[in-house]
């Protein structure tokens, strides 16, 4: 059976993380709201008797759910042992995934930092402040510590031997901060050769070929979590 597959129909988001996973693995779901509209996402939501979600992304699973991207992604590896088995490697890459998401949070506030309700040009002067922390001191801390983590197994992946749904996620989080600022992207990436080349070995996955090349594959646009303006990057 399908899972039910909820997350807003026109960005890829935080539901992007999930997306990867659930296409590399081969897991069988329905992107709802994609299909149906925000509308019936939004009455999903109102509609949750049991477990309800806070917001999405998040599984639909026998009138319950599982929300937060991180918890939906060990879940799936979970239930579709699609990752390393090892106890130490599970929890490994969930502490990983964890740290990715904080990373998400901290790039989607340079644009956001004083209110989610309130547009990017109603809190421009605080952003332009907040990019220029982001960009010299909190990238570089978290490329470095990813780095490291691939450095410190044998192998080319996260856990070793295969690739995780947390090296999707990682590959993902690159591609959004190549978007959101490019210059600095790329005055920073040779530093870190291992997280590169991670990158680029996702984009080879054959298990990702066709859904990278479809049009499921949402491009990142100035409504998602990692946006581009100019003003706010710099090398």
């Amino acid at each position: 059976m399908a899972y039910d597959f909820w997350y807003w129909p026109t960005i890829a988001g935080r539901g992007e993380f999930v997306r990867l996973t659930l296409e590399a693995c081969g897991i069988a779901y329905r992107d709802r709201a994609r299909e149906e509209g925000a509308d019936a996402l939004m009455a999903d939501m109102a509609d949750h008797a049991r477990g309800p979600a806070f917001a999405p992304p998040y599984l639909g699973i026998d009138g319950t759910t599982v929300a937060q991207t991180a918890n939906i992604l060990f879940y799936l590896s979970e239930r579709h042992e699609c990752g390393p088995s090892g106890m130490k490697s599970r929890y490994w890459l969930a502490q990983i995934q964890l740290t990715i998401m904080d990373l998400v949070a901290e790039a989607h506030d340079v644009h956001h930092p004083i209110g989610v309700d309130l547009y990017y040009e109603d809190q421009k002067a605080e952003s332009l402040r907040r990019a220029h922390g982001f960009r010299d001191q909190r990238i570089p801390k978290f490329l470095a510590y990813f780095e490291y983590a691939l450095k410190s197994e044998v192998g080319d992946w996260l856990a070793g031997a295969r690739w995780s749904y947390a090296d999707l996620s990682l590959f993902h989080l690159v591609a959004g901060l190549r978007y959101a600022f490019p210059r600095r992207m790329a005055t920073l990436m040779p530093d870190y050769p291992e997280l590169a080349a991670l990158h680029d070995r996702v984009v080879a996955l054959p298990e990702l070929q066709d859904y990278l090349s479809s049009d499921r594959r949402l491009p990142f646009s100035q409504k998602d979590v990692f946006r581009h303006y100019p003003e706010l990057d710099a090398p």
